[in-house]
């Protein structure tokens, strides 16, 4: 099949990589001019690194360079993702420079797509498929503040911390930092070296956690393991995570909050009021973050002044120069506010009724393992499962894909996907206090979801390295042989592979893109494969 991949980040290209591998002719747009999505050199801002260690945050069969930190930065981990695409040969599948305006399904069952390139020239090509993989973090979310106008008019700027490339941008000047997420830590901490003052100003405070916890533990030790996973309750609570959040309750609690403990006596949030409310045990209502080098350390010697439990409630002149008035009536001077407030999900480029059918009433996503929209035949998601181990997610995703377009998974009735869905968002309603940017992120329970994927293809990995995945983190590479074997296995002329790909049912089908209610080939659907 001719399939359209609207995104040339992470999910993107893993995406046209397993799909072109399996034999269809994939097409990859991106309005930017080189790959990687959120780490793009037009979206990288000072200071950004990974959250995950890079063995955590690899491609199951492509490992990062030996020689890069343990925490890549944003130049490193675009050029991690520029290697993989010239390694598995990617390059003719691009589109780069070229934004798609518009993708609606046709009458015949196929998808149009309009895009626009960099010199104004608008194309229009028919594709068989659509997978959506602009990614969760695509367009900022800047407040409106009131009084820009005339802040901007006196010489202040806003910016989003993705429009924020060069740290001299904030040499001798004001400037606040918006938040007090990853982002807004990452970015302040090089601002503060060349800035007049760095104030952050955050409206609420969030529970860190060290890289090195004690100094010498890697975090990952701790919550990037089956069984750090295991210490949030989850919605299906299986095997040994029935004892922890049953008789061992108390255990749990007493596991998590000491990484609490010692992050607030490692960090010294006591000293510098900075402490967060609740336990450790909250860290997933809010964000799981780590720590930034350097940050605390900034704010101990007065580089940085954290403004906790505060917003910007308007923008001002005050004798003539560009200040900010906060919500307990401080006023800052503020020639630069650089806002890393998040990010929207926008699918702008869907027709209006395609969004409708696509959002609930809230906004979320409805997508069933987080890959299948309900009732919209031939279109897909990878990358709307924002993980800790994002790059393993999006891979087993895109497997998911590949195996749903030889119609080689089974998944229940429209009905019954729909009921999954609603329950699955209701959970991360209450298990992160809504925080789950809109149904697209799985934080804390990303190998909840890849077991589910996975399940659904019959696919494995060994019990033994499952296990040794309880207490050890999460090692991507262990799931580096499942792509051959279902690609094997949805060849031609093997047993459980079609002959054909599997027609796409008609615009007026409920049911998804590869015939559902047919039977899976016994391979996906009996016993897991082993790999």
């Amino acid at each position: 099949m001719r399939i359209a991949i609207i995104g040339a980040g992470v999910a993107g290209l893993v995406t046209a990589k397993v799909l072109t591998q399996a034999g269809h002719r994939t097409d990859v747009f991106d309005k930017t001019p080189d790959v990687g999505g959120v780490w793009s050199r037009t979206r990288r801002y000072p200071g950004v690194t990974t959250q995950s260690p890079k063995a955590q945050y690899s491609f199951s069969d492509f490992p990062m360079p030996a020689h890069f930190p343990e925490w890549p930065d944003g130049a490193q981990i675009q050029s991690y993702l520029t290697d993989y695409t010239a390694h598995f040969d990617l390059e003719p599948t691009l589109r780069l420079n070229t934004e798609v305006t518009a993708a609606s399904p046709t009458t015949e069952g196929t998808w149009s797509v309009e895009c626009r390139d960099a010199k104004g020239t608008r194309t229009t090509q028919v594709y068989d498929r659509l997978v959506v993989a602009n990614g969760v973090f695509c367009e900022p979310a800047v407040p409106a503040f009131d009084g820009l106008a005339e802040f901007t008019a006196a010489g202040g700027q806003v910016c989003a911390g993705t429009e924020f490339h060069d740290a001299e941008q904030a040499r001798d000047r004001n400037v606040l930092v918006v938040g007090y997420g990853k982002s807004a830590c990452d970015v302040a901490v090089p601002i503060s070296a060349v800035a007049a003052r760095t104030d952050v100003i955050a409206r609420q405070l969030l529970w860190k956690v060290p890289r090195k916890i004690g100094g010498r533990l890697n975090f990952k030790m701790l919550l990037l393991t089956r069984l750090g996973e295991g210490l949030f309750r989850y919605i299906r609570p299986r095997g040994f995570e029935r004892f922890l959040h049953g008789p061992g309750n108390g255990l749990r609690r007493r596991m998590i909050n000491s990484i609490g403990t010692v992050s607030i006596r490692q960090l010294g949030l006591k000293r510098l009021d900075l402490v967060p409310e609740g336990a450790m045990e909250d860290i997933v209502r809010g964000a799981i973050g780590l720590a930034t080098e350097g940050f605390f350390e900034a704010v101990t010697a007065g580089a940085i002044t954290v403004r906790r439990d505060r917003v910007i409630e308007q923008l001002l002149v005050v004798d003539g120069e560009p200040a900010a008035r906060l919500s307990d009536g401080t006023v800052l001077p503020a020639g630069l506010v650089v806002c890393a407030t998040g990010f929207t999900q926008g699918v702008p480029f869907l027709p209006e009724k395609v969004r409708e059918q696509l959002l609930d009433e809230r906004g979320n996503f409805m997508l069933y393992r987080q890959i299948l929209p309900l009732g919209i035949p031939g279109l897909y998601f990878n990358g709307y499962n924002s993980s800790f181990f994002s790059p393993l997610n999006a891979e087993l995703a895109a497997l998911w894909i590949a195996a749903d377009l030889a119609g080689a998974v089974t998944t229940p009735d429209t009905e019954t996907m729909t009921r999954a869905v609603v329950d699955q968002l209701a959970f991360m309603d209450s298990a992160t206090d809504t925080h789950h940017c809109r149904g697209t992120k799985i934080i804390p329970f990303s190998m909840h979801n890849a077991d589910e994927v996975l399940g659904d293809l019959g696919l494995t990995i060994n019990p033994l390295i499952r296990a040794a995945h309880w207490l050890g983190p999460v090692d991507p590479a262990a799931y580096r042989r499942l792509t051959p074997t279902l690609l094997k296995r949805l060849a031609p002329g093997e047993p459980g592979g079609p002959d054909r790909p599997s027609p796409l049912p008609g615009p007026g089908s409920s049911d998804s893109a590869s015939g559902r209610g047919d039977t899976a080939p016994e391979s996906l659907t009996g016993t897991s494969t082993q790999v």
